[in-house]
């Protein structure tokens, strides 16, 4: 039984990507399919972070949008928001040792070979059929990707902190996100999974942008909008350049309590504030 519904997950897990054309969306639509509640307009809105945030090479789309499903979950089944987040985070690190066990590295650039930033990478990737890797790589990881989430979600409730904050959490608070849209980013914290890696307030400032633009009918999201670069550039002027979290703070956060106080105390409160 678990062995044909793997072979049914993997088989439809490519022929989703290629219906929904993201790495990102893609993983975050089949999560919430999996625990069954769709969320289409915030699915649309993860497209922007495809090819690792804006197709800059960091951590791969896949995994934004399996971040974001599995956090979407935890807000289901924990009722008070500040645990909530702890175990969307703690099940983004799950998600994420299983990505990495098989990729060998959480980013699109490594996955890929491919500078999208540049046209003669870009070509090379798709008539080379580098591409077809990517499709490959969503069929073979998302069983296992459902399972990572499942053994993060079925962590001990109790033993989650009575406190916890999110730097991407709070970008979406003070850009009027609820606490469903806080949670749903809670995962990102601390460059995903607080694993020091691409900054995940970036990433949940884009998702959020996109979203209200999808709500208010302003345009589709995409690969990159003048929005999305509008946010990207302030934040490359706040960080000068640096896109890594634990270079952008100058550590790394070992447990859910050091990253709650040093948001608490006041840690990357400029950027945040830069972010929404």
């Amino acid at each position: 039984m678990k062995y044909r519904r793997s072979r049914k997950i993997r088989n439809d897990a490519k022929k989703v990507f290629y219906k929904k054309g993201t790495c990102s969306r893609t993983f975050f639509y089949l999560l919430n399919r999996e625990y069954g509640h769709p969320l289409d307009d915030e699915e649309k809105a993860a497209d922007p972070l495809a090819g690792g945030i804006l197709q800059h090479g960091y951590q791969c789309g896949m995994l934004w949008g399996a971040s974001m499903g599995v956090a979407a979950e935890a807000y289901r089944r924990v009722a008070d928001r500040d645990k909530a987040t702890a175990l969307a985070i703690k099940a983004t690190q799950y998600v994420m040792d299983s990505f990495v066990n098989r990729t060998k590295s959480p980013d699109c650039v490594d996955i890929t070979n491919t500078d999208f930033k540049k046209k003669f990478s870009i070509a090379k990737f798709l008539f080379s059929g580098r591409f077809y890797h990517c499709f490959r790589l969503s069929s073979r990881w998302a069983p296992e990707a459902y399972k990572a989430a499942e053994e993060g979600l079925s962590l001990n409730h109790d033993e989650l902190p009575q406190r916890c904050m999110s730097c991407a959490s709070e970008v979406v608070k003070r850009m009027g996100g609820t606490d469903v849209e806080m949670v749903m980013v809670a995962g990102l914290a601390g460059g995903m999974g607080m694993s020091g890696n691409a900054c995940g307030a970036l990433g949940a400032a884009i998702w959020m942008k996109a979203l209200i633009n999808i709500r208010e009918n302003k345009r589709k999201p995409s690969f990159s909008d003048p929005e999305s670069e509008k946010i990207i550039t302030a934040f490359y002027e706040a960080t000068d350049y640096e896109m890594k979290c634990s270079k952008i703070t100058g550590k790394r956060f070992e447990t859910l309590d050091d990253h709650t106080e040093f948001i608490k105390n006041g840690g990357c409160e400029e950027l945040i504030n830069v972010l929404s």
